[in-house]
């Protein structure tokens, strides 16, 4: 149960459209993004990705005050956007945050062109979700199964980062990558 959902801006708003839509809890802006600041998962240390999450979002005082909120993001890579996120949110006033994830667990890095390059950068590797639901200050976190993001994209992509499992074999990646 929850007041309302907002969407970490701006991957993750069409998902939070769709589970207020799904849910029929009102869609809320209750986050206001900084322009000016990039992704920040692939920032090159955690010092810098600390830095610019903290100059990246804004929580809305007047939407989040005294509500239950389902906050809806795309993906938790090493979990520093979420606990900030969650923190801003409480900070602002918010009575819970349940945290509700758009794809599975990160669970392997992806040596296709996303910049996650180590098992131990990934927190979904160490922790559990209850785990991590903790770590992040969430009420409560849940992800979406394989088999929904699969029935949501479609069968033919790649869940490599997902499942660990790779649609090439790890010794061609290599060959091809010195090429």
């Amino acid at each position: 149960e929850a007041d309302i959902v907002i969407g970490v801006p701006d991957s993750s708003l069409s998902s939070a459209m769709g589970y207020s839509d799904y849910s029929g809890i009102p869609y809320e802006m209750g986050l206001v993004k900084n322009r000016y600041v990039g992704r920040t998962f692939i920032k090159p240390n955690q010092h810098q990705r600390e830095r610019g999450v903290k100059m990246k979002l804004s929580a809305m005082e007047a939407v989040v005050k005294g509500k239950r909120v389902v906050l809806v993001d795309d993906s938790i890579v090493r979990g520093t956007t979420s606990r900030h996120i969650i923190k801003l949110l409480k900070e602002a006033g918010a009575k819970e945050v349940h945290m509700r994830i758009a794809s599975s667990p990160i669970i392997s890095p992806c040596f296709y062109g996303v910049d996650t390059s180590t098992y131990n950068e990934l927190i979904s590797t160490r922790m559990s979700p209850k785990e991590l639901g903790e770590y992040i200050g969430a009420d409560s976190l849940a992800f979406l199964s394989h088999e929904g993001m699969l029935e949501g994209l479609g069968k033919n992509i790649c869940m490599a980062c997902f499942t660990g499992k790779y649609p090439t074999s790890m010794f061609s990646l290599l060959e091809n990558l010195k090429k």
